[in-house]
């Protein structure tokens, strides 16, 4: 008997939800390849979006997850986050597969993503003007979404804001 794939149809609710949970991402966890020993190396990152709505992160030299990133921009996030009661496997989560682009401060788009991110993390303003933080964009390259047991999405970038 084949088995039954338990990948559902992408639909616009499962788009919806998707954009959703990046438009509401203040932090999620990043996954890079450790440059010195290939290992994987998972680091939790403040998160913001471009006015596009393409996730974004403000990260400084001195971390590790941006030493990776230099070395190697693939990467994954996981947003969202589980609530308040119940079990944590049955709220909804988003894997995105993403390629870090790091903008440089003399770059056209630098001062709309420094206002745009300031707007949802104001305590930013403490280190924007730090020379060691750069923004940096996530291009995502594919996403999966999981809403509970049996509820699971795979996404295209097309699906996605910002791409």
């Amino acid at each position: 008997m084949p088995k039954e794939n338990p990948i559902r149809p992408t639909d616009e609710d499962a788009r919806a939800l998707a954009r959703a949970l990046i438009r509401e991402a203040r932090f999620g966890a990043l996954a890079v390849r450790d440059p010195e020993t290939g290992h994987p190396y998972v680091s939790r990152i403040a998160i913001g979006q471009t006015p596009q709505g393409a996730p974004l992160s403000f990260v400084s030299e001195l971390a590790h997850h941006t030493r990776a990133l230099r070395a190697d921009p693939s990467c994954a996030l996981l947003l969202g986050e589980p609530g308040p009661t119940g079990d944590p496997l049955t709220h909804p989560r988003l894997s995105l597969m993403a390629t870090a682009r790091f903008v440089p401060r003399d770059a056209p788009e630098h001062a709309a993503l420094a206002a745009h991110y300031l707007a949802t993390h104001p305590k930013a303003r403490l280190y924007i003007g730090f020379a060691d933080f750069h923004f940096v964009r996530f291009d995502i390259q594919g996403a999966h979404l999981n809403v509970g047991f049996g509820k699971a999405y795979q996404l295209q970038p097309s699906d996605l804001p910002g791409m």
